[in-house]
Parts: C-alpha cells; structure tokens; sequence
C-alpha cells in the first residue's frame, strides 16, 4: 500500500530479566503506580516491558513514550464521532504504520512488551491495543478496551453508540456480526452485553501479566518469567488469592525449598477458612518442599 511505513520485525530471542536490584526497583514502582488513584497504563505495560527485558532503561520507557505521542501528533484533530476516530486510528496506525497481528506473535514473549510492541509493530490483540487506546487518548478520543473473551479490542464512544476496532486485524472496524464471531469463535457461547463493558487499566495489565505467565508456563525452562510474572500480579491491589499457590510452587521449581514451603503455608491458611481439606494436601506439599533439603 502506497505511504505504507514498513514494520521493523528482526528476528530476536526472548529478553533476559534485569539485574535482581532493578528487578526489585521495578517491583517498586510498579506497585505505587497501580496504587495511584488514576494508574497510568503505558507506564504500567513498560514496567512490565522491563521486569522482563534488561535491557529496557529508562531512557528507552521514555523514548517508548515519546513514540506513543509521536503517533498521537500525527492524527487529524478531532476528526468526528466514534466512527470518525475508530477509521482515522486505523488508517494512520494499521495502514500506514502497519501494526498488526498474526498467529506466529503468540509465541513470542516479545508480542507481550510495549515497547517491543513499538519496534516491531506486531504483537498480541491486547498489546496492540495498548497502543491503539495510548495514541488516541493523548490525541482526545473517547477510547477504551474492550476484553472480549479470548480476543481484545477497543472501543470507542458510549455505550449506545459504541464502534469497536481490532488492531490485531490492523484496525479493521467490527460490526455487531463480527464481534458475535469472535466470542463464538473463543467461548462457543453468544455474545452477552457485558462483555462490551470498558475495561480498567489494572485489569488490562493483568491480562497481560496472565498472557505472559501462559507463555512462560508452555516453557518450564523459562519459570524466571513465570516467576516475576507471578510477582507483579501479586502488587495489584485485586488479585486472584490462588497467584500466591503458583508463586510458591515456582520457587519449589526453582530451588527455593524453603521459600516455597512458607507461601505453601501461608496459602494454606487463607484456604482453611473455605476448605480445610484442600488446606491439609497444601500443607502437605509444604512438607514435602521442606523434605527437599534433606
């Protein structure tokens, strides 16, 4: 396509994590911004981004940030209603940029990383639209995501007169047969009208810390990523209780026998007061975590 900007997709193997200090530095903030009463979700996805590649500093969170209003400054100004916006995004970031995605992409740690999302201009359905809802927010578009099952997307407008987009499929705009498509397609079930709701910054980043720990649990030599994955889940302030029983049976993975033990327990006894059976066979694994020193 003519003004089409090629996408710059070198092949590359998957990051190594930082040093343990910037790990923990990492961890830090990451955990006050989740807290933050209106957390900012690019900055959330390059912390993620640099827990898991250590090579991201800072000077590249801020060039990756600079892209993002690069792009921004390149859209028409206020170009119209819901639709208007949802084919301007399109136009400039699927035609012309050439973000999109396709199949090999979820089998690259790299398609989970904003700013590896920025470089390569290819990467899952929730990264891309990380940065579909990051340029039009700073460009004044009523935007948000919109987590379909097993398929993300954005939207824009209210909920009366909401337009939905797929950057996966370079921004293609989706009508009501479409969306019913892609829920049927991933669940076997109909669309229901809740799952058009818009989706909170702190619940798209764990579907993408969710993503990850998928990619990370089809590679058990890789359980670094599991683990740190597993970490930052933890920081959010809503988090599924059963994040604390895979963080344990990590570190038992990994060697920390004693670490394991202790999460092992401490699950236990968040679990006694709704199942105490389950309880006992968690306290079991502990001891056997412990028999691992012997």
């Amino acid at each position: 396509m003519k003004g089409h900007e090629p996408a710059m997709r070198p092949p590359s193997p998957a990051p190594s994590p930082p040093s343990p200090e910037r790990a923990a530095e990492l961890r830090r903030r990451f955990a006050a911004e989740a807290r933050a009463e209106r957390p900012d979700l690019s900055l959330l996805c390059l912390l993620v981004a640099a827990a898991a590649d250590g090579t991201l500093d800072e000077a590249g969170m801020d060039a990756a940030q600079e892209e993002l209003d690069r792009l921004a400054g390149r859209l028409p100004y206020r170009p119209g209603g819901p639709q208007a916006w949802a084919r301007a995004l399109g136009e400039l970031l699927g035609e012309r940029c050439g973000f999109r995605g396709c199949a090999a992409d979820y089998q690259r740690l790299q398609s989970s990383l904003l700013h590896e999302v920025l470089r390569r201009r290819r990467g899952l359905p929730i990264l891309l639209s990380v940065v579909w809802m990051e340029v039009a927010r700073r460009a004044g578009a009523p935007v948000y995501g919109v987590a379909l099952p097993g398929h993300f997307v954005v939207g824009f407008g209210t909920p009366e007169g909401q337009v939905l987009a797929d950057p996966f499929d370079g921004g293609r705009v989706l009508t009501g047969a479409d969306a019913e498509l892609l829920v049927v397609g991933a669940t076997g079930a109909p669309l229901d009208a809740s799952m058009l709701t818009p989706a909170a910054p702190l619940d798209v980043v764990l579907r993408i810390l969710n993503n990850i720990r998928a990619w990370a649990a089809a590679r058990p030599e890789r359980s670094d990523v599991a683990l740190w994955a597993v970490e930052l889940s933890l920081l959010l302030p809503s988090h599924p209780a059963r994040l604390r029983y895979e963080r344990a049976q990590l570190l038992v993975q990994r060697g920390d026998f004693v670490g394991g033990a202790l999460e092992l327990e401490a699950y236990a006894e968040v679990v006694a007061a709704v199942d105490e059976p389950a309880a006992q066979r968690v306290r079991g694994q502990a001891l056997a975590a412990r028999a691992m020193l012997n």
